[in-house]
């Protein structure tokens, strides 16, 4: 069987096997079988790697589907999609592992499997229903994670917050459908490879509509301000698993989607938004660093701060140069890794002390729990962009991206954000700093709630810490296929 299948198959499979057995199965084994499935996942991409057919996708299979409308079951994963699969299967593991409580419910795991599986799901897929389709099947679960499963302390609130996560994903994919059947209808194909080479890209109008709502859709999803309302609100409230697959798997369907379907299959049309595209990211960069500096919540804090990080991506794949775009691969995998390591850390600390609140968890966490307060510091000074840690790259190659101003963006404005995004790493250190001062450092506060890590949590951050090391001290490990992928997108030599 095609790997590509096996990947989204397991997970979907395995989710069916706890729904319809959810009363026979403890919390631990089916956290056991959930890690399971998506360990099978993650290695059924590692074959799919390797099953190249020479035409730069790996493991491509293309089937009719649905013939009255032209639909293909059409699969494919490149240098630009295959790292942010092998992320979503290595973060949804991790997941899996933090339920392995005898008090988990079967139904979560199962959700959290549909949501891996739908996501590998939508980077894989190469036919435009198909995508969409995945991509639903991503969101509407997300309600039930948030709504059931989230802060069990404000059950109104959650529920809100995952109302509001819903409107907001759903009316970008109501923006999104539309300007895929524009594109259908006029390209008479919903292959994604197909439509590139269809003569849509040599008219005007049509083109530039559909990207335009498409981009929108997808600004949602990134998210770009003014449309980042729903982020705080759903993180601050959902359970640590869901705060983690939201920061660094589903942030990234936006981003995918302005690579693959914006830069890739309209790239003409794109070239005309790049500019509105990157000074959003410019000022989300802005606008959710001060926003951190004034939050008393963790989670918020990082829920923001992923608005900014995101903005570095963007404005990386706006310059639509090789550079710019490789950035925004590599920057996109680099955050999910550090955010996920954010979010486990949060999780961790609002269950030992019933809150996320900065003031409220104490100070001197160094002395309380010296390996809680490591793992914060260690994922803050990697999310801030020290060198020799993953976040660096993906944030210095955007501003490079931005300095070479690339083939889109005129030289005075490219430069202008180059020097407001770089503002932004300043400001960014700044809350990180303050964070990790209020948390950490000063006069001990110990409470009955003091514990350090246990044993599973130290193996979530022993394997997110080493991948950000890696990507720090070897980006070429990752650098290598999506540079490839990335001059095939941009049309180079």
């Amino acid at each position: 069987m095609n790997p590509l299948v096996i990947a989204i198959a397991l997970p979907m499979l395995a989710a069916g096997q706890l729904l319809l057995g959810r009363s026979v199965f403890g919390g631990k084994v089916a956290a056991c079988i959930g890690a399971v499935a998506m360990s099978g996942s993650f290695l059924a991409l590692c074959v799919a790697h390797g099953a190249s057919a020479g035409d730069g996708w790996y493991a491509s299979v293309d089937k009719p589907w649905i013939d009255a409308l032209g639909v293909h079951f059409h699969l494919g994963l490149d240098g630009i999609s295959w790292p942010l699969a092998m992320m979503t299967a290595f973060l949804a593991v991790l997941g899996c592992v933090s339920l392995f409580k005898d008090d988990t419910e079967p139904s979560l795991v199962a959700l959290v499997l549909v949501i891996s599986g739908a996501s590998i799901g939508v980077f894989a897929s190469l036919d435009l229903l198909l995508f969409f389709l995945f991509f639903e099947l991503a969101l509407i679960p997300m309600w039930f994670v948030i709504a059931w499963w989230g802060d069990p302390h404000d059950q109104e609130g959650r529920r809100y917050a995952a109302t509001r996560f819903l409107l907001f994903t759903v009316l970008g994919s109501a923006f999104m459908l539309v300007g895929f059947v524009i594109v259908a209808v006029h390209a008479h194909t919903l292959q994604i490879t197909a439509i590139a080479d269809s003569g849509i890209n040599a008219q005007t109008t049509i083109p530039l509509a559909a990207v335009a709502v498409i981009a929108i859709g997808f600004a949602v999803k990134t998210p770009l301000v003014p449309l980042h309302t729903w982020l705080p609100d759903a993180h601050s409230k959902a359970p640590t698993v869901g705060s983690v697959l939201l920061a660094g798997v589903f942030l990234k369907l936006g981003t995918y989607g302005l690579i693959r379907i914006c830069v890739d299959m309209l790239p003409e049309s794109t070239a005309r938004i790049a500019p509105y595209l990157a000074v959003a990211g410019v000022i989300g960069i802005i606008y959710s660093s001060l926003a951190c500096l004034a939050q008393d919540d963790l989670k918020r804090m990082i829920a923001f701060s992923s608005v900014g990080h995101m903005g570095f991506v963007v404005l990386g794949l706006s310059t639509m140069s090789e550079v710019g775009v490789a950035a925004a691969v590599f920057g996109s995998v680099a955050h999910g890794l550090i955010t996920g390591l954010l979010f486990f850390n949060a999780g961790w600390l609002k269950e030992r002390y019933g809150t996320a609140s900065l003031k409220a968890m104490g100070r001197g966490l160094y002395a309380r729990a010296p390996w809680l307060g490591a793992v914060f510091t260690f994922a803050a000074v990697a999310s801030l962009g020290l060198p020799g840690l993953g976040g660096f790259w993906g944030e210095m190659l955007s501003l490079r991206a931005a300095y070479d101003v690339g083939p889109v963006l005129d030289k005075s404005l490219a430069w202008i954000l180059l020097g407001v995004a770089a503002t932004g790493i300043i400001l960014t250190t700044a809350f990180f700093a303050r964070a990790i001062r209020l948390l950490n450092q000063g006069e001990p506060t110990p409470q009955p709630a003091d514990r350090d890590l246990t044993v599973n949590e130290r193996m979530i951050g022993a394997a997110l810490a080493a991948s950000i090391i890696v990507l720090g001290v070897a980006p070429g490990l990752l650098m290598g296929p999506i540079e490839v992928a990335v001059k095939s997108v941009l049309g180079a030599s």
